[in-house]
């Protein structure tokens, strides 16, 4: 033992000597190379002088590491090297891994049990957690207050009395698209079982179970597909509190303090919360030189100044305990203790796993009402069509649909409409009755491209279908594919919108874009309505995916 400390106090000593000297940011302040930063997506791209910078190492990333780069520019400035990372939620870096890791090289998912879920092939190697961060709820101050949240041990229980008595409200990113949304259900799950050693499937099926998990789920106002962004909508907005890692807790609010805006109360259900462990593994395809700089990298990042650097960012890591000058990081009268012992929950086997994703999809997230704004103009004609159609009946055909997590619930209403610059063609679809789905579906189907382009028209009839439904019963949210640029003028749409009474109803105008969209036409629907962009240019079904993760 005493060999243990002695090694790393000199460790502590050392490691700085070894690594360069560092900045308060934890990177070194003169790297061996300058590095060159690109990005474009959900996608960076490092290169440093002298790398191979068409020959990355590629690593496909959960969101929440985004704001690590600045460590992994500091290792290619070190080691001559390049990385490009690419952002996706959970289920998607599942999937990936099932296909048995497609172009990347390393995987950085943000709970262990998407490699095990997705690890089929048994593939990945190396594998070792980063950092810790749980998912917890942050809460308005002064409405955890208010709620006697603050200063004492907190139950689901209570918070499901909040929410039923109209006092909480709360944002969450989509459990079939997000690590944090599935780690936060499935820890709503074992609280409202009694904490049992283990979930099996057969236990989903308790009727009080699914009553108390979906009326805790109807206290979200706003869905995510993507942790990251969730904090971004949170932060552009006034919602009561939002289910997050609390390490974007601790993010959001250093940029509230900064605006003058109240804070996030961090409050930890007694039950116990899901912990995110940022596993990083190499996916292993017999290449020595990229297995190599792999583990100089996994080496890096789990070296004590990066550590240390790590835990700058509100980031618990398991390798060094909290440093001295990185526990103001943690702030107590912000509710987060980094000295109570946190109950942990444990994750359910893959079965048990993907039965509860099946079951909040279907039938216990809160009803979706979602209006498809369908671009049928000439211009649509060939291949444009033919992926919008596509985009349809991978929604639409309940099989293809419940491949990918996104079946319609029991309770969700989608409309559905078709336009070009003359006019307009409305379809509805209620449910999940398969047949009914495909009804809608051949219809659209049969629908010819034809005129020109207006996209503000479609969305402004939405606006008019919507006003006399109780959206409080539902995540709503209208998304426009298209691939044309609107003859007509946004500030006039940007009135109707206002004066509609949308703005105060909160409905987001997801885009996705293909051909030769006009972005900035899109971004502004975006920024006008908390919504966000997806480009489908070249890959419309993954990006109508992840679009449909957002409601």
């Amino acid at each position: 033992m005493k060999f243990f400390k002695l090694f790393f106090l000199y460790a502590a000593l050392f490691f700085p000597l070894l690594c360069g000297c560092t900045n308060d940011e934890g990177t070194a302040e003169k790297p061996a190379f300058d590095v060159t930063v690109s990005r474009e997506g959900n996608s960076t791209a490092l290169s440093a002088k002298g790398s191979d910078a068409k020959n990355p190492l590629r690593i496909v990333s959960g969101s929440e590491n985004r704001d690590l780069e600045f460590l992994l520019e500091d290792f290619c400035g070190k080691n001559a090297a390049a990385i490009s990372i690419s952002y996706m939620g959970s289920l998607d870096i599942m999937q990936i891994l099932r296909q048995g890791g497609g172009e990347y090289d390393a995987v950085w998912p943000a709970n262990s049990m998407w490699i095990s879920l997705g690890d089929t092939s048994f593939r990945v190697k190396h594998t070792a957690s980063v950092y810790q961060t749980p998912v917890v709820f942050g809460i308005k101050k002064s409405i955890a207050d208010a709620l006697g949240f603050t200063g004492r041990d907190v139950s689901v229980t209570d918070i499901l009395a909040a929410i039923q008595a109209k006092r909480l409200s709360f944002c969450m990113s989509s459990a079939t698209q997000s690590n944090s949304g599935a780690c936060a259900y499935i820890s709503f799950l074992y609280a409202f079982l009694g904490n049992p050693d283990m979930i099996n499937p057969g236990d989903l099926d308790d009727p009080a179970l699914q009553r108390s998990v979906s009326e805790l789920l109807m206290g979200i106002n706003r869905s995510s597909g993507s942790s990251d962004w969730l904090k971004d909508l949170f932060l552009s907005s006034d919602y009561d509190a939002m289910v997050n890692y609390e390490t974007l807790i601790i993010s959001a609010n250093r940029q509230l303090k900064e605006d003058g805006r109240e804070s996030l109360y961090a409050v930890y259900p007694k039950e116990g919360v899901a912990m995110a462990d940022s596993p990083l593994g190499y996916i292993d395809k017999g290449d020595s030189e990229k297995e190599g700089l792999f583990r100089k990298l996994q080496d890096y990042l789990l070296s004590a100044p990066v550590q240390t650097a790590i835990q700058k960012t509100g980031r618990r890591t398991g390798f060094i305990p909290i440093s001295e000058e990185n526990k103001n990081v943690f702030k107590a009268d912000e509710g987060i203790n980094i000295n109570k012992t946190l109950s942990i929950v444990k994750m359910p086997g893959a079965e048990t796993i993907e039965r509860a994703l099946e079951l909040y999809q279907e039938k216990l997230k809160k009803p979706s009402l979602t209006f498809y704004c369908l671009d049928f103009s000439g211009s649509m004609a060939g291949a444009g069509e033919a992926q919008l159609k596509e985009a349809m009946w991978n929604l639409l055909d309940q099989e293809t649909a419940k491949r990918n997590l996104l079946a319609a619930g029991e309770k969700d209403e989608s409309v559905f409409v078709l336009f070009n610059k003359i006019r307009t063609l409305t379809f509805f679809a209620s449910g999940n009755d398969p047949e009914g789905l495909l009804n809608v579906y051949h219809k659209i189907n049969s629908a010819v491209p034809e005129g020109g382009t207006n996209i503000y028209a479609p969305i402004i009839s939405c606006f008019r279908m919507i006003q006399d439904i109780n959206t409080g019963n539902y995540t709503s949210a209208v998304i426009v594919m298209t691939d044309g640029r609107s003859d007509d003028h946004f500030e006039e749409f940007s009135r109707v919108y206002k004066t509609s009474g949308m703005e105060d109803r909160d409905l987001p105008v997801f885009s996705i874009m293909f051909g030769d969209a006009d972005r900035t036409q899109l971004d502004g629907l975006a920024k006008l309505t908390h919504a966000r962009v997806f480009d489908g240019k070249t890959d419309l079904i993954g990006a109508f995916k992840n679009a449909r993760g957002y409601n």
